[in-house]
């Protein structure tokens, strides 16, 4: 009860207001001087999957990157390359440049040689024309999906709801680029897949306790600021449980496919945590209070007139 009574959601607004801001600042901050970490899909280069059936050493498998490179059979920068698999049995090298089928055959070579195991490939190659199509077609289908969801919450409910629920959708979709960025953290497809799912499951959220205002504003009486504070906390605590429910169960799924995921999805179900622990927090801690800004101006506007 104390808790309940005494916690005001859109009083405190402004230090979540402040929370928000800092992330995003920050992930502006490393975008605008170290850019994206563009994994093969949205950058030129070749991705290269190796499994060699044994347990792999990672001091081994930068030894023979080494001398792949010092030999001059390797002319592309690459990234570090990672170790992942069942048993340690895969690593995963990035490369800055399209490698031909020569080079990809020799680094294929040099692991068989040096672990006497046959070595399985996969090789995912894109070029500089398709990196930057995709790239593009990833900012319009974000773009697109924000503006349909804006009309549908137009129709729904109106344009105060509209604008609140689109600015944390965004929020949401700039969290989990912002962290990326923050944390050098690789952007692909999977990526980009799960910040659009991250969009949808956004806007079902902020319904909900958009749902419970409306419907308690029917009955309301807003005569004070005061009121309309009273009105926004009681409808996101009406529906509190619901919110933690929900959320608890995605993100016990997301957590399960991080944990127990591929190497290959591991990527994408922390893109979904951070999505959707970004989209619960905004429906409770940012749209209520955005749409509280909005409504106050025109109950102000009503004032006034009224005088």
């Amino acid at each position: 009860m104390g808790f309940k009574k005494q916690y005001d959601f859109v009083k405190s607004r402004n230090i979540y207001f402040a929370i928000s801001a800092i992330i995003l600042i920050a992930g502006l901050a490393v975008m605008l001087f170290a850019g994206m970490n563009f994994g093969v899909d949205f950058k030129a280069g070749t991705n290269i999957d190796l499994v060699v059936g044994k347990q792999l050493d990672k001091a081994k498998v930068d030894e023979i990157m080494k001398e792949l490179s010092s030999g001059g059979e390797i002319k592309s920068r690459y990234a570090e390359p990672t170790i992942g698999g069942n048993n340690s049995d895969r690593v995963s090298i990035r490369f800055d440049d399209v490698l031909s089928d020569d080079a990809v055959a020799k680094i294929q070579n040099a692991f068989a040689t040096a672990y006497s195991a046959q070595v399985s490939k996969e090789v995912n190659t894109v070029d500089p024309q398709l990196a930057n199509e995709l790239l593009m077609k990833a900012v319009y289908a974000i773009a697109i999906a924000s503006v349909l969801i804006c009309v549908y919450v137009s129709i729904r409910f109106e344009w105060r709801f509209a604008i609140a629920a689109i600015i944390a959708i965004l929020h949401d979709a700039l969290i989990v680029i912002a962290v990326f960025a923050i944390f050098r953290l690789e952007v692909n497809l999977p990526f980009l897949a799960a910040v659009l799912t991250t969009i949808g499951y956004s806007i079902n959220d902020k319904i909900v306790i958009f749902d419970r205002i409306r419907e308690n504003l029917r009955f309301a009486k807003l005569k004070t600021d005061e009121d309309l504070v009273a009105l926004v906390n009681d409808s996101i605590w009406q529906t509190m449980a619901r919110n933690i429910n929900t959320v608890l169960v995605v993100l016990l799924a997301a957590g399960c496919l991080y944990i127990f995921g591929s190497q290959s999805i591991k990527l994408f179900a922390l893109a979904k945590l951070i999505g959707l622990t970004s989209g619960a927090y905004s429906s409770v801690f940012i749209a209520c209070s955005l749409w509280y800004l909005f409504k106050r101006k025109s109950l102000s506007s009503k004032k006034k007139a009224a005088a």
